[in-house]
């Protein structure tokens, strides 16, 4: 499984354009994006509409690709195990009963 970063190089590289091309495309620096594709930096959500447009992506896919990196990466970096990911499923159904 790779990361988001590793995706957005991956779909970068199969339309073989630079960083600054891509980085342009998306209105940012192509540091900012250099740093996001070796995954020392995240992938800002108000630009994934814009990234599924260029790319012609399903954006809910890539929002749930998004989040679902950023909740592994603090349950990661907090040590918790599976539970917390049980506990926020149960979290959202009761949500949605709201």
């Amino acid at each position: 499984m790779e990361n988001f970063g590793d995706y957005v190089r991956q779909l970068r590289k199969e339309k073989d354009w630079t960083l600054t091309k891509l980085a342009a495309m998306l209105e940012m620096d192509s540091a900012n994006l250099s740093k996001i594709e070796t995954g020392k930096r995240n992938f800002d959500e108000k630009k994934l509409p814009e990234f599924c447009k260029i790319f012609r992506l399903n954006l809910t896919e890539m929002k749930n690709e998004l989040i679902s990196e950023k909740f592994a990466n603090k349950a990661y970096i907090e040590k918790l195990d599976g539970n917390v990911f049980k506990m926020a499923e149960q979290k959202i159904k009761y949500l949605k009963k709201r």
